[in-house]
């Protein structure tokens, strides 16, 4: 029984860290000794903070929704290249130095509404609006038109169109960039339709099927213990909380692409101009500042949205972003709370469970309390970065920043590896109805 503990706990992990995570282009020019430590860092990202993956997702979906609706409004892919100024773009893509499209997106016609209650009020609609459309796809003929689909803005969110001049690769194209480089002349309606990015993604209906079948068994067979009044390991809720933020991302991520790892070439075809011309290429690295912490402050900026951080660089997006600047602070930062407080709260379903020793039961809840509380410092330090102190900081101010973002980083990152390490040594002294298993439960399909 020990071995079963263990194995499914195994699956399930591998389910949530490698195979549900979708992640970005990479660079064309990356070795493949760095694609493997990026891949390897994504996996422990998502073991250390799994929210702030789903936030990442959802970030990342909340976009791609919003992008779909403008290129849709805009007839693409018949965009006349000189229909008017660019003025006449609609706002979302009107600045691309504000980048409020998702923004745009959740407030329009309701300024005065709480972006959290709003996020909350909208969320679930929309997760079952996209669970209707996904039901009706699978069961519907796939059309070889250009039209622009959800699936192609996640495409262009993780790097997927990149510009090539003189035959060379030059600038990850976002979204705005493609459309006024259209109005240009500069480049070619990209010919690429849903079913060309589909055959480009490493997985489809089935693989993830599968994925979401072994997850729901293991979930399945965690609530006929309860039923049976089983005793449940700390495993199993560590577990069981991974499980459900992996529903949550593979729900999300459900139209982008898996493990992708070329860009589609958009060719610059104007002689008289070049690309700078109408783009603002910055190379600066955000994270220099940082020096040897950047490796490890930068993911964990990049998974909070945090203002000043970019979302598109110039070959290739970032590792953990691909989404849309929100000119309101707090868009972003819903999602990354509401999904930090359900993984801590599933965490505090162990708070009276058996523990080999009282001090690894105190360890425990000071580790759980400790990530569910973790959101709230992190709205602490979001709101430190006032736009007032975003372009200009004073010095003791950004030294007291990253005072608070360095503690706040290694305490979280503590308290999930105590978590881990409590998850496995707990195991080594069971009671015995955590060894007595249901029997009918092995009787459905699982891996």
């Amino acid at each position: 029984m020990l071995w079963t503990i263990i194995s499914s706990f195994v699956l399930t992990l591998f389910a949530c860290t490698y195979t549900a995570i979708h992640t970005n282009i990479s660079n064309l020019e990356a070795s493949p000794y760095h694609n493997l430590r990026r891949q390897l860092g994504i996996m422990m990202m998502v073991l250390i903070t799994p929210e702030l993956i789903v936030a990442w997702a959802i970030r990342q979906w909340l976009s791609a929704r919003q992008i779909t609706r403008e290129f849709k409004k805009l007839g693409y892919p018949n965009i006349g290249p000189e229909a008017g100024s660019d003025s006449e773009l609609p706002s979302a893509f009107g600045n691309s130095a504000s980048h409020n499209l998702l923004h745009t997106s959740l407030v329009e016609e309701q300024d005065v509404e709480a972006p959290k209650q709003l996020f909350l009020r909208r969320f679930p609609r929309a997760l079952a609006r996209w669970a209707k459309r996904s039901i009706k796809a699978c069961f519907s003929k796939h059309s070889e038109d250009y039209t622009w689909t959800e699936m192609h803005s996640f495409f262009v969110l993780m790097g997927g169109f990149m510009l090539y001049v003189d035959r060379k690769p030059y600038l990850t194209l976002r979204s705005d960039y493609i459309l006024l480089l259209i109005r240009k002349k500069c480049i070619d309606v990209p010919d690429l339709t849903a079913e060309q990015i589909r055959d480009k993604s490493k997985g489809n209906a089935i693989s993830k099927g599968l994925i979401i079948l072994q997850v729901a068994w293991f979930v399945m067979q965690l609530i006929t213990r309860v039923i049976y009044h089983l005793e449940i390991t700390q495993l199993e809720v560590g577990t069981l909380a991974f499980a459900v933020l992996n529903f949550l991302t593979y729900a999300v991520w459900w139209n982008k692409p898996l493990n992708v790892r070329r860009p589609h070439p958009v060719y610059w075809k104007s002689t008289e101009s070049r690309p700078e011309d109408y783009i603002e290429i910055d190379e600066n690295n955000e994270f220099a500042s940082w020096g040897y912490l950047a490796p490890l402050v930068g993911p964990c900026l990049e998974l909070m949205g945090l203002p000043g951080i970019p979302t598109s660089r110039k070959l290739q997006v970032p590792t953990f972003d691909g989404s849309i600047e929100s000119s309101d602070k707090l868009i972003p930062l819903c999602p990354g709370m509401f999904v930090a407080t359900i993984f801590g709260a599933i965490h505090c379903m162990a708070w009276s469970f058996a523990f080999p020793s009282y001090q690894e039961r105190v360890l425990w809840r000071i580790g759980t309390i400790a990530i569910t509380s973790a959101p709230f410092i992190g709205v602490f330090v979001w709101f430190v970065w006032s736009p007032s102190y975003v372009q200009k900081p004073p010095h003791r101010f950004k030294i007291l920043t990253y005072i608070i973002y360095i503690i706040y980083i290694a305490l979280y990152t503590t308290a999930r590896g105590i978590l881990l390490v409590l998850m496995f040594t707990t195991l080594r002294r069971l009671p015995l109805d955590a060894y007595k298993a249901v029997s009918w439960t092995s009787l459905v399909p699982h891996l």
